[in-house]
């Protein structure tokens, strides 16, 4: 028995273009950030970790002013996954294993308070954030601040089943960054649920075959998203977006359970 919860990481005020990039003149609109809690007989998995709790005090302070006005945290107090996990009464010593989809703030930000956690991250995703040369292009920029700590990551290379039985399962899904992953949940006998993150910010990005304009390889995540549609329209899966104002106000969110 596998159950699946929706947490809120935060939420962020932005320019709609750079997610529908071919909606016209730019205007500003506010994102959720969903992370998940995957509860499995075997362990608790949480999917990323939203930005960090500072970042709605002080959001200059954690972020930095350049950072701050690009992305506008809309966050209340409460819309972090320690808090989110408080809701289950749950602590971060009773999460096992966190999966971060990728290195950006807004996925990484809260990993600090999960130090007992087996982290589970692509090695591609790893090595992009401590390379030199790939940091100086600018297309890529994670800060140590929110995933550089000493915590117990455990390196990925490609698929991986978490638990052995092919119900939680890492699929590598790049692009959007070097190393980025989504998550695959069998949770019954019915479909299976997949957690894009950021390899798919909405519905309207898979259904119109629209990339964002936030990118590390177009053709990478041109793959990685068609992949994804063809779990969603070949297999019946049920596709969690990364960003999707929409789909997160329809979404049942802990304590209630989605399966």
């Amino acid at each position: 028995m596998v159950n699946l919860y929706g947490l809120c990481g935060g939420y962020l005020d932005l320019d709609r273009h750079t997610m529908i990039p071919d909606d016209g003149a730019p205007r500003r609109w506010t994102v959720p950030i969903p992370c998940f809690l995957v509860v499995h007989p075997r362990g608790r998995v949480l999917f990323d970790t939203g930005v960090h709790s500072d970042a709605i005090r002080d959001p200059v302070g954690r972020l930095g002013a350049e950072r701050a006005a690009r992305f506008g945290i809309r966050s209340q107090i409460g819309d972090d996954v320690v808090s989110q996990l408080a809701r289950l009464a749950l602590r971060p010593a009773d999460v096992t294993h966190v999966v971060n989809s990728h290195f950006h703030f807004d996925h990484c930000g809260g990993n600090e308070f999960f130090p007992h956690a087996t982290f589970l991250v692509q090695r591609r995703e790893m090595e992009a954030a401590r390379t030199p040369v790939i940091l100086a292009t600018g297309r890529y920029r994670p800060r140590p601040q929110d995933f550089d700590h000493p915590l117990p990551y455990c390196l990925i290379d490609g698929e991986h089943d978490v638990f052995g039985d092919g119900s939680v399962v890492l699929i590598p899904t790049p692009g959007h960054t070097p190393g980025h992953q989504s998550l695959l949940i069998r949770a019954a006998k019915g479909a299976p649920i997949v957690l894009a993150g950021d390899a798919c910010y909405t519905k309207e990005n898979m259904d119109r075959d629209l990339l964002p304009l936030a990118v590390w390889d177009p053709d990478e995540m041109s793959r990685s998203l068609a992949s994804l549609r063809a779990l969603r329209d070949t297999h019946g899966a049920t596709v969690l977006y990364g960003h999707d104002p929409g789909q997160w106000q329809a979404m049942p969110r802990a304590p209630a359970a989605m399966v």
